[in-house]
């Protein structure tokens, strides 16, 4: 029987599904943090001991967190953001202004694009080698910053590279483009809001100046809305600026961002993260193996990368399309049929195509999920 509390259905995903949504496997709390968050759930709950400035204060430990989160992440600076999108935004609407060049990924997230749209920016895209890899090829931003310098007549303001991207689960080389932008002197931001939390980042050592990360995607984080902003010493008086009127207010994030349950998640949580992350070649193995199998089913292709280098796999499956075309369900059955074997996460409707992600999946969950997709097709070949 489904409980519900004030009408609404108690979600119990993870307790009693697999759940292969890749926007919530990298998201997927520790017992520890879920039982932190649940105490701070209540209002500004961060704001006991406030000092004037979320990132200061030092009762929950955010100050001495963000110092730690920084040097886990190759930078000098760390502040919270409501998700990454804002961490984007803030860094946009620093450093550049109305009229200005930004070049972008094609792969990149919405949120990117709507970011520089948001400040009035020209954008313009390095684009995807197209089907089946999709891939972004680093020399690709010196062809578009070179594009900008002919059309405009001046370089960029930024350049912002999605570090591994929501659709195929591309892995960039994100240091190559980082010494284009240093040859160039132009700023650059590396979008990590599916890598960082995930694999190890060292974000200087990648030439970036600014690292943004999602706290609810990759940073065992999702009690809520929260990101990170990381940046180098050098943009800290420009990125981090204060209110004239209220010295103690970062103007770009309106003073101050997450002051509930999602940063106490997001600090708990920590420890975890800085564990997790040592693995990563494992979990690039356990992708890889995936990919394989689910291939080996028939008329199922993975695209992007090939060896896979992430745990964000997208597929065209000719496979179950075919049968959902005859199927009373139609594009429904497939995600009914996978919930009747308690696994969750490939939304209803999709056939043609879908993307999963096997991180922190053990290898007889795996295997169990291939053997499910598996007895699918052979129940209605």
């Amino acid at each position: 029987m489904v409980q519900t509390v004030g009408g609404l259905e108690v979600r119990a995903k993870e307790e009693l599904f697999i759940n292969l949504e890749p926007l919530q496997r990298g998201g997927i709390m520790p017992a520890e943090a879920r039982k932190a968050a649940l105490s701070y759930i209540d209002g500004y709950s961060t704001c006991d001991y406030c000092v004037g400035t979320l990132h200061l204060i030092k009762k929950p430990p955010i100050a001495n967190f963000l110092e730690e989160v920084a040097g886990f992440l190759g930078m000098d600076f760390a502040i919270l953001t409501n998700g990454c999108r804002e961490a984007k935004f803030a860094v946009v609407h620093a450093i550049t202004k109305p009229g200005d060049a930004i070049v972008v990924d094609a792969n990149r997230h919405y949120t990117s694009y709507v970011a520089a749209e948001r400040v009035g920016l020209a954008i313009y895209e390095v684009e995807s080698t197209g089907y089946p890899y999709f891939q972004i090829k680093p020399e690709g931003y010196a062809k578009a910053i070179e594009k900008v310098k002919a059309e405009t007549g001046r370089l960029p303001s930024l350049v912002l590279l999605t570090h591994v991207d929501w659709i195929y689960g591309n892995l960039v080389d994100a240091e190559k483009v980082g010494k284009i932008c240093e040859e160039y002197g132009v700023p650059f931001l590396l979008n990590t809001a599916y890598s960082s939390g995930r694999m190890p980042i060292n974000g200087r050592g990648l030439k970036a100046d600014f690292v943004t990360c999602s706290g609810h995607k990759s940073w065992a984080a999702g009690a809520g809305t929260v990101g990170i902003l990381a940046i180098r010493k050098e943009w800290a008086e420009k990125v981090i600026k204060s209110s004239k009127e209220y010295k103690v207010k970062p103007i770009e994030i309106l003073g101050c961002s997450a002051r509930g349950s999602s940063t106490i998640a997001l600090i708990v949580s920590f420890p975890f993260i800085k564990e997790r992350v040592k693995h990563w070649d494992e979990e690039v193995k356990k992708a890889r193996w995936f990919s394989s199998q689910m291939e080996a089913l028939g008329d199922i292709k993975q695209l992007g990368d090939k060896p896979h280098n992430h745990d964000l796999i997208r597929f065209d499956t000719p496979a179950f399309d075919r049968i959902a075309q005859k199927h009373r369900r139609r594009g429904y059955f497939l995600y009914e049929e996978l919930l009747g074997r308690k696994i969750a996460g490939i939304k209803a409707g999709k056939t043609k195509a879908f993307d999963l992600s096997t991180y922190q999946l053990t290898n007889e969950q795996l295997k169990y999920i291939i053997d499910s997709f598996k007895d699918i097709i052979e129940k209605y070949s």
